[in-house]
């Protein structure tokens, strides 16, 4: 995965190369994908709508219905949208097929970056990498005399500046709405102060110290946030920015673009990119890919339609006609000031989200016990004793631990 990211971050400085024809495969074979909802995902999935026959399911929601929708047989999909975490249980479950022959046939022009293996094997096609970093309102940092924040010290004090100037209703968002947004927030800072989340046994190393650091600083955090924080999603966050009600906030990537979109914001020009705040060791994000899969249970030809279908929607004129909408890995892709937040966040250290079963079971647990402490209802302890209790019974009845 290390590799993985130094080669993504070096194809961003690929010199674009001559534009594709608008599907230069006519598709005869219904074909179905299912993928998160951003914009990244729309402009890809109307590019692969333009070969025909084609249908796009877009829910942020996604990867909690992967596995289901994936193990049909057959499948209610051909095409899945997934990211590091997503496909481990697909993986696992063998719902999805190796793509070497594939590649082999209708790939030649994929970088090495963007081939995504297992055990020796193509298992997934990444078009983009991700990762949430600092977004701030360059303008009012500038009239207040505000440097940018470098660390969550640093982030505190320049909330608490913010909330004295009272020139936005909140000084800053965060997407930490009740589940995954919340738990993978978590999950963010505890590695940002160098943490290790699971055990050589498989049991969690969260309930300690570090934990325990990482709930003071949430919750110091938020009452410098709206209160409504348990519903903010990263498109909630995004609105707040584009509405002028917050001053900064950890968002992704992907969101950055859309501070520049006048038909939707008004901080047009106004919103500036930076690597992520660091924790005691790193940057306190992780590092993602989004790409595509192919489905297993679904004949060869309609795999072969599928596979054909995802590289159009994945071509050069897709990106040069959707610059801003990710920090793309294929060819074409030209970086500019949205994608400088999250290549200092890479460069500064930040880490690829540490996938694996033990730590999908974790990410949830996280997500679905966290909220308790920031409503008040637990306090730090027990809410990571709960959480660590919670995780050990699902851990147990999935076989990581004896």
């Amino acid at each position: 995965m290390r590799k993985f990211v130094a080669a993504a971050f070096a194809v961003l400085m690929l010199a674009p190369g001559s534009l594709w024809a608008a599907c230069a495969y006519d598709n005869q074979t219904e074909i179905k994908s299912f993928s998160a909802g951003f914009q990244a995902w729309k402009s890809v999935t109307d590019a692969m709508a333009e070969c025909g026959n084609f249908q796009a399911v877009l829910d942020q929601e996604f990867d909690q219905k992967h596995v289901e929708a994936f193990s049909a047989n057959p499948s209610l999909y051909h095409i899945g949208g997934v990211a590091n975490s997503s496909l481990v249980p697909l993986l696992n479950n063998d719902l999805i097929r190796p793509l070497d022959d594939l590649v082999a046939k209708y790939g030649s022009h994929l970088s090495d970056a963007q081939l995504i293996r297992k055990d020796g094997k193509i298992v997934a096609i990444a078009m983009m990498v991700n990762a949430k970093h600092l977004m701030y309102r360059q303008d009012i940092f500038e009239e207040l005399g505000i440097a940018e924040p470098k660390n969550y010290d640093d982030v505190l004090a320049v909330a608490e500046a913010l909330k004295q100037a009272g020139v936005v209703e909140y000084p800053m968002g965060a997407t930490w709405k009740a589940g995954s947004n919340i738990g993978l927030s978590f999950i963010d800072y505890f590695l940002g102060e160098g943490g290790t989340f699971i055990n050589d046994d498989n049991t969690p190393n969260i309930n300690n110290e570090m934990g325990m650091a990482v709930l003071e600083r949430m919750g110091k955090l938020k009452e410098y946030m709206d209160p409504e924080i348990l519903v903010s999603d990263s498109t909630y966050v995004q609105q707040q920015f584009q509405q002028g009600k917050i001053a900064m906030a950890n968002l992704w990537a992907t969101r950055a673009g859309a501070m520049d979109n006048p038909d939707e914001s008004t901080v047009v020009g106004k919103v500036a990119m930076a690597s992520a705040a660091k924790g005691a060791v790193r940057p306190a994000s992780t590092l993602w890919w989004d790409g595509i899969v192919i489905a297993a249970n679904i004949s060869d030809e309609e795999a072969e339609a599928a596979f054909q279908v995802a590289m159009e929607g994945m071509d050069t004129e897709m990106v040069q006609a959707n610059n801003s909408d990710a920090i793309w890995l294929i060819e074409g892709y030209a970086p500019g000031r949205f994608s400088a937040g999250a290549s200092a966040t890479a460069a500064n250290g930040a880490l690829p989200y540490p996938a694996s079963v033990p730590m999908g079971i974790l990410f949830n647990v996280l997500g679905s016990g966290l909220p308790a402490f920031i409503t008040g209802e637990k306090d730090a302890a027990t809410t990571l004793a709960d959480i660590e209790t919670e995780y050990l019974v699902a851990a147990r009845e999935e076989g990581l631990i004896q």
